[in-house]
């Protein structure tokens, strides 16, 4: 009886996948503590709507969930823009359109997300949209330069800097 190279394949295949598949379940099957589970309130059971925070502890009230400077400059830096939505827990600002008195035929949206509770040039991350005028009145896509978001960018670290040295007590 001849071996075909395709069902030998298949059948080393499907060995290595339940090799796994036993190898990941076994790992899975250790019993080091109770077998119950606990809520933060150390009651027995599984609630969930008590302990959103899974274990850490509940943030300080009026606390955000980014970095304070970062945001207050992004919030500072695109006051010029109307705010479509904020969320300080997020760590994202997203603005609605806005037309420069000067130039009525363009309109640009700015989308900030703030990536650390740290004060780092690489914690922030803003993305520019542009729009155009075209002839029959309506609004098309058009890419905005890489070097419109890195100028805001710019601009939010320096605001969060002056932010942070004014906060700071001598």
């Amino acid at each position: 009886m001849a071996f075909e190279r395709g069902s030998v394949l298949r059948g080393v295949a499907a060995g290595v996948l339940a090799l796994t598949v036993l190898t990941g379940v076994s790992a899975c099957g250790g019993n080091k503590g109770g077998g119950q589970f606990t809520t933060q309130d150390n009651e027995p059971g599984f609630n969930p709507f008590k302990g959103r925070h899974g274990g850490k502890s509940a943030p300080q009230a009026g606390a955000i969930g980014v970095n304070g400077f970062l945001w207050r400059a992004s919030l500072d830096t695109l006051a010029f823009m109307p705010l479509a939505s904020a969320d300080p827990y997020g760590g994202v600002i997203v603005t609605d359109w806005y037309t420069n008195p000067e130039k009525p035929d363009e309109r640009f949206k700015a989308t900030v997300y703030i990536l650390d509770t740290r004060l780092r040039a690489d914690g922030l991350n803003v993305t520019i949209f542009k729009q155009v005028k075209d002839a029959g009145g309506g609004w098309t896509d058009t890419a905005a330069t890489e070097q419109t978001a890195t100028d805001i960018e710019n601009a939010i670290l320096t605001r969060a800097r002056q932010l942070r040295l004014s906060n700071i007590k001598n």
